[in-house]
């Protein structure tokens, strides 16, 4: 069974709802989800936040956050997986913010350093990982395999 399969039914089985934020997948992540029957039963919204702007404006990241740690930081995930999770009312979100590449990456955030939050009813953890120069669409491609695989050991806790 596929890792996103795994994930609804155990979304299912706890009676939990997930809600995404998504800045470098662009909806990767939530398309994921809707590929599985049944995801209707734990999605109900998610976004996709590319822009700074709307990381501020709709899932309450502050703009401090942003200024201090920059976009693609554990921080900047981290409020955006709680933010998320607070306007969609879901117990689960997943806040994504990376370098995908093939430009924009500095010596230290280089293309493939994506930042993850992870807020699992009321507890928020955050992972950086950093898949190296292998393409914008593997990048995307190996968050979401990322954050699929996690949330299935997050679930299980």
């Amino acid at each position: 069974m596929a890792l996103e399969e795994q994930v609804v039914n155990k979304l299912i089985e706890k009676n939990l709802h997930i809600s995404f934020a998504e800045s470098c997948t662009g909806g990767m992540c939530c398309g994921t989800i809707v590929n599985v029957a049944n995801a209707s039963k734990v999605l109900d919204v998610s976004f996709v936040t590319y822009a700074n702007e709307a990381k501020i404006q709709f899932l309450g990241v502050k703009a401090d956050t942003i200024l201090s740690n920059g976009v693609v930081s554990e921080e900047v995930a981290y409020e955006m997986a709680q933010g998320v999770a607070k306007t969609a009312k879901s117990e689960v979100g997943v806040g994504i913010t990376g370098v995908a590449g093939p430009g924009g990456g500095t010596a230290k955030k280089p293309v493939g350093m994506v930042c993850f939050g992870f807020y699992v009813n009321g507890k928020t953890t955050t992972y950086t990982c950093r898949f190296g120069e292998i393409g914008r669409n593997q990048v995307r491609k190996s968050s979401v395999e990322f954050v699929m695989a996690k949330l299935l050991e997050l679930l299980d806790d």
